[in-house]
């Protein structure tokens, strides 16, 4: 695993991942939390919800996102579609959805799979030795 400068609009972020494309996926996970309600509205299909995080992608991010090893504002830092990464981390969000449908698991919102505060009781799993 290797530490990689992410930038991409407002975002600045140190990320510790196994590739640059994933380094940027992580980087914009953070900032896209905040839109996981969007998951649990039941009138929106997925395409109203990828629609939506390319509409808030276009109005608050760069194009591209910035990946370098050796630091931030760096001439040769690797690029990465913005819009081919979001649309990575929303099919993502869709297959997390899909997949707990068909393990039978009840339902849960968005925000309780990502972790979200308060989401979901603390579990210490008792091994036996």
């Amino acid at each position: 695993m290797s530490k990689y400068y992410v930038e991409c609009g407002p975002i600045r972020a140190i990320v510790v991942s196994a590739s640059m494309e994933q380094a940027s996926l992580e980087a914009l996970d953070e900032s896209l939390q905040n839109h996981l309600w969007i998951y649990d509205d039941p009138d929106l299909s997925n395409g109203d919800c990828r629609n939506h995080l390319m509409l808030e992608a276009l109005v608050h991010l760069d194009p591209s996102i910035r990946v370098s090893e050796q630091g931030f504002d760096r001439s040769d830092a690797r690029l990465f579609g913005t819009p081919e990464i979001i649309d990575r981390w929303h099919r993502l969000m869709t297959g997390m959805n899909r997949l707990f449908v068909a393990a039978g698991l009840p339902p849960r919102t968005m925000q309780a799979v990502a972790g979200g505060a308060g989401s979901m009781p603390h579990v210490v799993a008792h091994i036996p030795r």
